[in-house]
């Protein structure tokens, strides 16, 4: 259902259908019992997981449903101290030459039961080696489980970064690195850095069920998978043991909606309770809701248009700056975005104390780019496609109509635009082939070092992963970013990040095009709910309590 230009009267008689039709069919999972929303949260989320297993997916939907949910990291990042904070590692130690990292877990942190298998002991350092070795061991008898993707950890070569991994005793683990590394400890605080078992490994293998350690996870987590059902909902049950002390809720829903008009009148009607990813269009009629709270975060984030640089005439520089001046993104950001967001000079937030200040930008000029293509040889432009993601995003709420508005910007200067949009999950894997010639994504911080903004998507080992869209690969821009991370301070790796801007600038694989906000909207009676700028909503610390109560 397309958002309409009028969208408040638009959606006030959607409500008025949507309340009728619930009344009818009901919208709402079936509760394991009547008391069920005195005890439990639904969240309304854009789509289904890919998998139960973060490791295995860069997917902001995925890692939303699982990472927080049901599994714990080594270490965490707290955004509003900016620092690193212990988790299943109650400590760790750094040694003096920086190629040593020692972790001393807690004791009596136990592991989720299902059906199928009830654990016989708690974590220990068997289960962290066994976590990542199946990522980094080519040779692991999980590694080829589920398709062997690793995306964040392949993006960033894990396996090229960690020479071994020592089990020291059960409580304490010793990761030994290639080369010291400053954004190790952030890695590991990543939503995907997580911690399985070791023990429901060993059994599924001699029940010859290897699949099931993603699709039927075991963690440490403050819930567990009770049930899902693809296309209609997911849902958990509170771990009543949990090692941080059990959640304030008893179960937890999520509720698979699609359309953002759906979830938004969900909330309105109290089906929802919290929802994911509002379009910018909605915002006005959340805030005039009194039952609606909007929780807005500063974005960490980039969305930009990527191009084949293996692919002629995407290959050649001066083509790929005569549509970065041809583009507008003052008219992206206003008609996407309503203003949600500010235009980007790279893919690094302005907020990084990492962002180059000084950084020249590519101004809207078509003129200039009329001029550059035909400098090239290309006096009448020339046939292009451009993927556009058909799912909405934090960094882009609606990528279709930002290659609508780039079509015709580009019309402009003679370059006809075929838009190309898939079914998410066909998208993902036609994207693999490299048939295209340019297209719309973005990427969201996993951490605050900034790293994480160019290694995950722009390295030569991202290309190997698959998170490299560009297909660009340039071992000097890698040499800037292992510099970079050769140093601890960031006065000193701050230079690093400079360079590696610039080189951008002048390489072009991708134009920037924005530094969305963030935005996630909460019925008032929902409590304990933070908005993480990294990653994935927690909802451990979450609570209801009634609008009267003071």
């Amino acid at each position: 259902m397309i958002v309409a230009t009028n969208t408040m009267k638009y959606l006030r008689n959607f409500l008025l259908y949507f309340s009728v039709f619930s009344m009818i069919t009901g919208c709402s999972p079936a509760p394991d019992d009547l008391n069920f929303r005195e005890h439990g949260i639904v969240f309304c989320s854009e789509g289904d997981p890919s998998t139960f297993n973060p490791q295995l997916s860069a997917s902001g939907t995925t890692v939303d449903a699982t990472s927080y949910q049901l599994y714990n990291r080594l270490v965490e990042y707290n955004p509003a101290l900016g620092k690193l904070e212990p988790a299943l590692a109650h400590r760790w130690e750094v040694s003096n030459d920086g190629h040593t990292y020692t972790f001393f877990l807690r004791n009596n942190v136990p592991f989720h039961h299902n059906k199928i298998f009830t654990p016989t002991r708690h974590l220990n350092a068997d289960d962290v080696l066994f976590s990542f070795s199946r990522i980094i061991n080519a040779s692991h008898p999980f590694h080829q489980v589920s398709g062997s993707s690793y995306p964040f950890f392949s993006s960033i070569n894990l396996a090229g970064i960690i020479e071994t991994i020592d089990v020291i005793n059960p409580t304490t683990i010793a990761f030994h690195l290639v080369n010291p590394d400053s954004s190790f400890l952030a890695n590991l605080a990543t939503d995907f850095a997580v911690i399985l078992s070791q023990e429901y490994g060993q059994y599924l293998q001699s029940i010859n069920s290897l699949d099931f350690i993603d699709s039927k996870p075991i963690g440490t987590g403050p819930f567990y998978l009770a049930a899902y059902y693809k296309d209609n909902y997911i849902r958990y049950k509170s771990h009543q043991e949990y090692w941080a002390g059990k959640p304030r809720i008893e179960q937890l829903v999520y509720d698979i909606t699609s359309k953002s008009t759906n979830r938004i009148a969900k909330l309105m009607t109290g089906d929802c309770d919290v929802s994911a990813l509002p379009q910018s269009s909605e915002l006005d009629i959340i805030r005039h809701n009194v039952n609606l709270e909007l929780q807005i975060q500063t974005g960490l984030n980039v969305s930009y248009l990527a191009f084949n640089t293996e692919k002629p005439p995407f290959n050649r520089l001066i083509i790929r700056q005569a549509i970065a001046h041809a583009i507008n993104k003052k008219a992206i950001i206003d008609a996407v975005y309503y203003g949600s967001a500010t235009s980007a000079k790279t893919v690094l937030p302005p907020l990084s104390w990492a962002y180059d200040n000084t950084l020249k930008e590519y101004e809207y000029n078509p003129t200039k780019a009329r001029k550059m293509l035909a400098e090239a040889g290309y006096p009448d432009g020339f046939k292009m496609t451009l993927w556009a993601a058909p799912v909405q995003r934090i960094y882009n709420p609606n990528a279709v109509k930002t290659a609508e508005l780039i079509q015709g910007q580009l019309a402009e200067i003679g370059i006809k635009i075929k838009i190309i949009s898939y079914g998410w999950s066909v998208f993902l894997n036609k994207l693999n082939d490299y048939q295209y010639d340019s297209v719309l994504l973005g990427w969201t911080a996993d951490n605050a070092d900034p790293d994480n903004f160019f290694r995950p998507i722009l390295s030569c080992s991202s290309l190997i992963s698959g998170n490299n869209r560009a297909n660009w690969c340039e071992p000097k821009f890698d040499q800037l970013l292992n510099s970079a991370i050769a140093h601890n301070a960031q006065v000193d790796r701050i230079p690093y990040y400079h360079q590696a801007q610039q080189m951008l600038f002048e390489h072009l694989p991708v134009v920037p095009l924005g530094h969305a906000l963030r935005f996630q909207v909460r019925r008032r009676t929902v409590h304990g709910l933070s908005l993480n700028p990294y990653g994935g909503i927690s909802f451990r610390k979450v609570y209801l309590k009634p609008l009267q109560e003071k």
